[in-house]
């Protein structure tokens, strides 16, 4: 992405070293200039230093501040700046908490649909050009559930028991349970004795094979 001699500059937040290796290494392989760290609190000192064209993060960055706690700051500070997110998750709601939005004009993409180095760069470009949150179209393997039972199941990845869900959601345990079973059925996990539906649901969501419409 060389142009008379300029070279677009963009920082990579993301907490997996050997994804942000990969990242690394295709986006210097396109002519971008690439500075990359795994946490928000490093990619903030890199911000004023770097000077980036785009921000490029993930939204779980492990413990502490997220991906969309990263991009706030980025709008606050330097709003001129492009914003993208690169997330395992169809849908931003999953790994979005309550409260925190992402911020106007970010462009969203799932890694799984990340095939080449061109995809990088038409990320990156799209932000620059400041398009707008989307979802994954394609739904293949996917499951479609409710925002409603998205909830539910990021409650559940973070490990909270029922008890617990019922409590943040300010209803009885019994009505906490029915909703995680109504999760579990619209994610198609049935009743196996054998099998522990919150491991699989959990599964679902870390490998990004559910969308919430």
């Amino acid at each position: 992405m060389e142009e008379d001699g300029f070279r677009w500059k963009v920082l990579l937040v993301e907490d997996e070293e050997f994804t942000r290796g990969l990242l690394t290494s295709s986006l210097e392989k396109s002519g971008i200039e690439v500075r990359s760290c795994p946490s928000v609190s490093l990619a903030l000192s890199m911000l004023q230093e770097f000077e980036p064209h785009v921000v490029i993060t993930d939204l779980d960055l492990g413990p502490g501040p997220s991906g969309v706690h990263l991009l706030e700051r980025v709008a606050q500070q330097t709003p001129w700046v492009g914003m993208a997110i690169l997330s395992a998750h169809a849908s931003p709601e999953l790994a979005v908490r309550d409260g925190y939005r992402i911020p106007e004009g970010t462009v969203y993409a799932v890694k799984s649909e990340i095939a080449s180095s061109d995809d990088l760069v038409a990320l990156i470009q799209g932000a620059v050009e400041r398009r707008v949150v989307r979802e994954s179209d394609a739904i293949g393997d996917r499951v479609v559930i409710s925002p409603v039972h998205g909830e539910i199941l990021r409650m559940i990845a973070e490990g909270l028991s029922n008890a617990a869900i019922a409590k943040e959601r300010n209803t009885s345990l019994r009505a906490a349970e029915g909703m995680v079973q109504r999760t579990f059925v619209a994610l198609g996990i049935g009743s196996d004795s054998d099998r522990n539906a919150r491991v699989l649901a959990v599964r679902m969501w870390q490998q990004g094979k559910v969308i919430i419409r």
